[in-house]
């Protein structure tokens, strides 16, 4: 259970030495409305930047909830068989796998092109 006043949503926050003064919550987290699939334009591509000189495939572009982007990441994940992450409007698929994480996007009604 959450503590009515956790400092750590607070940082950043001015002291106030009114006593009756309540930080207010309302407008510090604003969740994005996930866009249907037909609405999302998704770039597929290949990187091997910092990565030790393995190939990994990236799925960029994606607006909206962040639970949303972390259930797509873990269809692309076990259609493909492989591991990888979903964070930041990114997912990460493990190993070179542009075509067939195209086909599925597309096939699931997103609008995937095929980068690089």
């Amino acid at each position: 259970m959450k503590a009515d006043n956790d400092w750590k949503q607070r940082l950043g926050v001015v002291y106030s030495t009114n006593p009756e003064y309540a930080y207010d919550r309302t407008g510090a987290e604003e969740e994005t409305e996930t866009p249907e699939p037909s609405r999302q334009r998704l770039t597929v591509t290949i990187d091997r930047r910092n990565r030790g000189g393995k190939q990994v495939t990236l799925v960029s572009g994606f607006v909206g909830r962040q639970e949303d982007l972390a259930a797509l990441g873990k269809t692309l994940k076990v259609k493909c068989g492989v591991g990888g992450s979903a964070k930041d409007g990114e997912i990460t698929i493990q190993g070179d796998f542009r075509d067939r994480v195209t086909g599925i996007l597309n096939e699931m009604g997103y609008k995937a092109k095929r980068g690089n």
